[in-house]
Parts: structure tokens; C-alpha cells; sequence
């Protein structure tokens, strides 16, 4: 069963870098291509996907053995990661969710800063980590550690800079205002002060 979640983090995981580089660093172009954009990836995704699946046994082969303790902290991390993620997406509404109104100039959006969002800029990508931690503590599989870095990576150096520059540009000063008062990634500790 633990293969089994390894194995669908590792399948789905390419959809994020698949679809939001793009969408955030060409958001011109699939604003014109419009609901267009959502058939795209599958073209790049689902031969990776059956790719991923077929070395499915070498994927998961290497594994570390972790306390315990820490497999039982996995769960915990999976946990906390998948409610803040619905919690973003209640927020957010399908469509933000989804990136419609990235794609779409029908779907305007509103700028989200209640709850998750006033604590940290990206509570969605944090959520990923959190889930994608929680997967690799539990099932102990490398290549699933492995996704986790990369996805961080990913997250910080690329995406996020471009969602936040297609962001300034479609919510102007509101969003800068936002910006200075709100952490990007890791929330600010009072205990760090």
C-alpha cells in the first residue's frame, strides 16, 4: 500500500512543473489559447507518466529505513499538508485552484489574503512540500525524497517568481502592498524576532 502512494506521488507529480512553468512564464500566450491549456500537458505528461510507470519497480526499489517514530511523522505531515492544501482550495474556488484565471480572461480572480494566505504567500506550494515530506517519511522511498528537493527547488527558483510577476501585473499595487506584508514561502516566527 505504501508502494502504491510512492508511486502516485511520483506518476502525478510532473502536472505542477508541467503546467504552471509555462502557464506563469508564458501567461500571454495561454491566455490566448484559453481552456486550450489544459490539454497541453497531458501531451508531455502522460507518455512521462507511462514512462515513470513501466520503471515503476526501480523507481521504488531504493528505499531508507527510518524509525518508527519518523513514518508515524509522515503521517502527520501528510496529513497537515493535505488539509492546508483544501483549505487553499476552498479559498481559492475551483477555478483559482485550477489556474482558470491565468488562462482565461473571462475568470479575473480576486487576490486571496485571509487565512493561509495572510500567513504565507504561497500556502499551496507549501502544502505540496508538506504532502510530499509526509509520502517520503512514510513509504521511505529515495525517489520520492528525491521529488520533494526538486519540487522545492522548482517551487522557490522558478515558479513562484513567475506566478508572483504575473500576479503583480494582473492585481498591480494591491499585490505589492500584500508583498511587503506577507513572507513568500516559510511563515515568520515570533520566536525568530
Amino acid at each position: 500500500m505504501l508502494d502504491l502512494l510512492a508511486l502516485i506521488t511520483i506518476i502525478f507529480w510532473p502536472v505542477i512543473p508541467l503546467f504552471w512553468i509555462p502557464v506563469h512564464g508564458l501567461s500571454r500566450v495561454f491566455k490566448r489559447l484559453g481552456l486550450f491549456t489544459y490539454v497541453i500537458p497531458l501531451f508531455t505528461w502522460i507518455p512521462l507518466a507511462y514512462i515513470i510507470f513501466i520503471n515503476r519497480d526501480f523507481l521504488l526499489h531504493f528505499k531508507v529505513d527510518l524509525p518508527v517514530v519518523v513514518n508515524i511523522a509522515g503521517i502527520t505531515l501528510l496529513a497537515m499538508g493535505t488539509l492546508l492544501h483544501t483549505w487553499t482550495g476552498k479559498l481559492l474556488g475551483p477555478w483559482g485552484l485550477i489556474g482558470l484565471p491565468e488562462v482565461s480572461h473571462r475568470i479575473g480572480g480576486k487576490l486571496v489574503t485571509q487565512g493561509p494566505f495572510s500567513v504565507v504567500r504561497h500556502p499551496t506550494y507549501f502544502a505540496h512540500t508538506m504532502i510530499f515530506s509526509g509520502v517520503f517519511l512514510m513509504t521511505e522511498v529515495i525517489t520520492v525524497a528525491i521529488i520533494t528537493l526538486l519540487d522545492l527547488l522548482l517551487i522557490l527558483l522558478l515558479i513562484i517568481p513567475l506566478e508572483e510577476k504575473e500576479l503583480l501585473n494582473r492585481f498591480g499595487e494591491e499585490y505589492r502592498i500584500y508583498k511587503g506584508r506577507v513572507p513568500r514561502f516559510f511563515p515568520r516566527s515570533s520566536f525568530f524576532k
